[in-house]
């Protein structure tokens, strides 16, 4: 296929779509076709005692091109604002907040893991591989859980050899079958408090226990619970407020 129909066929699919932006940088692209072709067949048949002034059709080039440029800053432009305002502005509405998000990922510290998986339906077979940053596999354990719904995976930093491994951000690979030897279909969630926002290459990120995870993956927002008052601190609390102690001298009986 020829670029003129590839143009074409960009051009005729944006418009069925209605995205303004598309159809503009399809126009775009088909007339910068058509001028080369111009140009093209004009140095083929110029007149070899009156060449074509190159100066002049190499600044027609580059001002194609700048036009060329200019679209794609003014999308990125736009991207920008649209995270800016958006993205970022809820994102850190989010700082202190419990989340879950559909992301494989989680950091370990201080020997410790966590991952949360849910399966379609029952597994007779669960295998969980652990990843590291590189995409290979340092640890495979059997999973202890293979109950239909969401089962809990805490890893503990060693390798299937026995190795502990250093602080970091590790991935998990869930694979299931059950007992006739069917995949049975999983989803890997993290869970955690958000600790921090980050904009990165027009992407919202969040951190999650100590991994960044894309803010569009999030599935669940809740409120942290407060922290529970210790029998220890309710009574110390009750002892505190009793006044009238018979053992204090310095308090008087009511008087009749």
């Amino acid at each position: 296929m020829d670029v003129a129909a590839t143009t074409a066929t960009a051009a005729a699919a944006a418009s069925a779509t209605g995205d303004t932006t598309a159809i503009g940088r399809a126009r775009l692209a088909e007339n910068f076709d058509t001028f080369l072709s111009l140009l093209t067949t004009q140095l083929k048949n110029q007149d070899p005692l009156s060449p074509l002034d190159s100066n002049q059709f190499t600044q027609q080039i580059v001002q194609m091109t700048g036009v060329e440029q200019q679209s794609a800053t003014n999308d990125l432009l736009k991207k920008l604002v649209s995270n800016t305002t958006s993205g970022i502005a809820t994102a850190v509405s989010l700082i202190g907040k419990e989340v879950r998000a559909e992301a494989d990922v989680a950091a370990l510290k201080d020997h410790k893991a966590e991952w949360t998986y849910k399966l379609d339906r029952a597994a007779t077979d669960v295998k969980l591989e652990v990843l590291d940053s590189k995409g290979r596999i340092v640890a495979t354990r059997a999973a202890a859980d293979a109950k239909t719904g969401e089962n809990k995976f805490t890893w503990d930093g060693k390798t299937s050899g026995g190795a502990v491994l250093a602080d970091g951000v590790y991935s998990l690979r869930v694979s299931a079958k059950d007992s006739t030897g069917s995949v049975v279909p999983s989803k890997v969630f993290a869970d955690g408090l958000v600790t921090g926002v980050e904009q990165a290459d027009g992407t919202t990120l969040l951190t999650i226990n100590g991994a960044q995870i894309p803010w569009e993956k999030l599935v669940t927002i809740r409120q942290p619970a407060p922290p529970a008052t210790t029998a220890a601190t309710a009574a110390s609390t009750i002892i505190g407020s009793n006044t009238n102690n018979p053992d204090d001298k310095t308090s008087s009986p009511a008087a009749a």
